[in-house]
């Protein structure tokens, strides 16, 4: 179960999305935590390919759940998505994909403090670089998180 709190808000996605990142995205639904709160992808005008709008928005909810709606001394940043797993799902005349991205960030504040550590010591004969990034990788929470996404207008 994840540390964080799922979205929830009254706005519809697409008007959250375009006041969070300034991008007008042509989706309707949920968030995606589950399939009936799938995020319904109505179209692609860019043709881009599909996997890289579903990472653009599960990247979306995770910087809203981590950053965005923590409070400063709990926001994490140098959040990264990889997608681990990819199942499609057919069921009355719709076609579902169900994503598990691992999810990979760092409260702010520590990863502010490594920067800072890393530019002060690189190049010098007592910076321990391994100790370094194993304290770092320590640092890094690791989440597991799917993300449910209707694409039956694209197939």
């Amino acid at each position: 179960m994840s540390p964080f709190t799922p979205i929830s808000s009254d706005e519809k996605i697409a008007t959250l999305i375009e006041a969070a990142f300034d991008t007008k995205l042509p989706v309707v639904g949920g968030w995606g935590y589950h399939k009936d709160d799938a995020t319904i992808i109505q179209s692609n005008p860019n043709n881009l390919p599909l996997s890289q709008i579903e990472h653009m928005l599960a990247s979306m909810r995770a910087y809203l759940e981590m950053s965005i709606t923590q409070p400063e001394p709990q926001r994490y940043g140098s959040i990264n998505l990889n997608e681990k797993e990819r199942e499609t799902i057919t069921e009355h005349d719709r076609c579902y994909h169900r994503v598990i991205y691992e999810i990979s960030a760092m409260k702010e504040s520590d990863y502010a403090t490594f920067i800072e550590e890393y530019k002060e010591g690189y190049g010098s004969d007592d910076f321990d670089m391994e100790a370094h990034f194993q304290r770092r990788k320590e640092a890094t929470l690791i989440r597991h998180e799917p993300y449910w996404f209707e694409v039956s207008a694209l197939v």
